[in-house]
């Protein structure tokens, strides 16, 4: 069998890749991947998938993990040789532990030149190690169909006992590496975005067994749980404790500042714990599910990447009506002690945070971005994402769909993952993350003339620096009686800097909006969104967010006593 050419054996790898589900593929330029740019161009101006030009490799590798997290379907980045494909490293560290399908396509230059010293050549096959589900290097002549193919049955999750996640291709070109002359993309129609899909939230189907023994069981959903969580818990008639990026903090049973609640208030003590996806936000949490005399159970129903069985404390359960008999039924005043307890407190957040003369602080930017936002929510890494979790009150119904990076919870990425969630759906798309998070990936900003601009709302907590470290244990070291302790954990944790973010959004074309006051940031957020990107820049102080957050704890405490 004679050898392919490297377009030939490109145009194999994206006809499998079509025929495998891909939809979305982010190219970041480069001479040894010309053949796969090639290729896509084709396939683009034949309609089939919509090709993605990105830049900067972490930018490309987080916008198209962002794209298989909304639409569901694998995606694609493509990358040339040597450094570039070490970019793609902090987006397949994430896609791993949040099983994302995201497909490497890594070009390398022909096995003879390995060894020799050529230029942008390394070991790239195997780059990933454990964090890909799937790794192979196709020879430069050979076809990468079959590759393609068992690639993306890994990625999907499709191969037994394997997790979905990210895959590694390791295509091989050799020269030459361009079109013959009078080469053109096909003049078709092109690739047209599909129609804007609105969030809809339908409730699992869910029924408790009959004859339960009463019992003191919390719900808990974490990460990526979903609204079977919250049907669950209205099933069996027990409080539902949710995080926000578990798709499941709305409904009668939800309770908002539930973490405030866990420290043992009177008729609130908890006899078991039911577990729905995976928690990752609060020390509250991580106490209550490892407390002596706790019974715990998380509900498994098939192998996921974020833990190894043996190693977690709970009971795995994979059968709904074993765990509807784990979780029994609300014990008698049960649900209604949680109900009330959590009105209690909630009313005393939104006293403290959004009371007369009360300055803008990130609970309260976090309540008012969660009551408006519809369509996608992607909530940073950070105190914002806490911030939701602990001031924004549960909705009867949710309003959109939330999305985080919670894998491995960086900050990197997350503009270009906000990029990509609105290219996998084409529905307006809102970012709620800090500065830092913001400034680590201004890049994420860079668009091309000609590249599709998504509806992208980017909401930016700006406090000049770290705020979340002076919520941990730094914030005691820090103490300001001491001075040199003070200034080094403000210079090593609070990272402060002046960063001029009205004139970075001039500087890539995207509208900048400045509020210093809560009632600015309602009227921006309330303002009727326009297409394209814009950034909603709120300046608030750090220096007393830790004293704002005692004062929430002590006002919380005394309402919920006195209920």
């Amino acid at each position: 069998m004679s050898a392919l050419s490297s377009l030939d054996a490109a145009r194999a790898a994206v006809d499998a890749l079509l025929a495998g589900g891909v939809r979305c593929v982010v190219v970041c330029p480069g001479s040894r991947s010309a053949p796969l740019a090639y290729a896509l161009a084709e396939a683009e101006g034949r309609g089939h998938l919509e090709l993605v030009v990105r830049v900067d490799e972490r930018v490309g590798a987080f916008t198209a993990l962002g794209a298989a997290l909304s639409s569901g379907r694998p995606a694609a980045v493509a990358t040339t040789s040597g450094t570039a494909v070490g970019n793609l490293l902090p987006a397949v560290m994430e896609a791993n532990h949040a099983e994302v399908p995201l497909v490497v396509l890594s070009a390398d230059r022909p096995e003879e030149l390995h060894g020799t010293g050529a230029n942008q050549t390394t070991e790239q096959f195997d780059l990933f190690g454990e964090h890909v589900r799937f790794a192979t290097s196709v020879a430069a002549g050979a076809s990468p169909s079959s590759s393609v193919r068992t690639a993306l049955s890994a990625a999907t999750g499709a191969l037994e006992g394997i997790p979905a996640g990210p895959v590694q291709l390791n295509l091989c070109f050799r020269d030459p590496l361009v079109p013959e002359p009078g080469w053109e993309p096909p003049a078709g129609g092109g690739w047209e975005p599909p129609p804007v899909q609105p969030y809809a939230y339908r409730r699992p189907p869910v029924a408790a067994l009959g004859g339960l023994p009463p019992r003191r069981t919390v719900v808990l959903a974490g990460h990526g749980a979903g609204p079977l969580a919250e049907a669950f818990a209205a099933a069996h008639g027990l409080p539902l404790l949710a995080e926000p990026s578990s798709n499941a903090r709305f409904g009668g049973h939800a309770v908002g500042p539930y973490r405030l609640l866990l420290d043992g208030h009177p008729g609130l003590r908890i006899e078991r714990v039911v577990l729905f996806g995976r928690p990752t936000l609060s020390r509250p949490v991580t106490a209550l599910l490892a407390r002596d005399g706790v019974q715990t159970a998380l509900y498994h129903p098939r192998l996921v990447a974020w833990f190894r069985e043996g190693r977690r404390r709970e009971r795995l359960v994979d059968d709904l009506d074993i765990l509807s008999g784990f979780a029994g039924r609300g014990a008698e005043g049960w649900l209604d002690s949680w109900l009330l307890a959590g009105a209690a407190a909630q009313e005393a957040v939104d006293r403290i945070v959004g009371g007369p003369g009360a300055p803008l602080t990130g609970p309260r930017l976090a309540q008012l971005v969660w009551e408006s936002t519809r369509g996608q929510l992607l909530l940073g890494s950070s105190n914002g994402i806490r911030d939701v979790d602990l001031a924004a009150a549960p909705p009867p119904q949710p309003a959109a769909r939330v999305f985080a990076n919670r894998g491995l919870s960086g900050i990197d990425g997350t503009i270009s993952t906000a990029t990509g969630l609105w290219l996998g759906r084409r529905t307006e798309t809102t970012a709620f993350l800090g500065d830092l998070t913001f400034l680590h990936d201004a890049g994420g900003l860079l668009l091309g003339d000609g590249e599709a601009e998504p509806d992208l709302r980017a909401v930016v907590l700006n406090d000049a620096g770290g705020a979340i470290f002076g919520l941990l244990e730094h914030g005691r070291v820090g103490d300001p009686a001491l001075p040199g302790a003070a200034a080094a954990v403000e210079r090593l944790f609070g990272t402060p800097h002046r960063a001029d973010l009205r004139a970075l959004a001039a500087a890539y074309g995207v509208r900048h909006t400045l509020v210093r006051t809560a009632a600015e940031a309602s009227a921006a957020l309330g303002a009727p969104r326009r297409r394209g990107r814009e950034i909603i820049e709120a300046r608030v102080d750090r220096a007393s967010l830790r004293d704002l957050h005692e004062r929430i704890r002590l006002a919380v405490g005394r309402a919920v006593s006195h209920n």
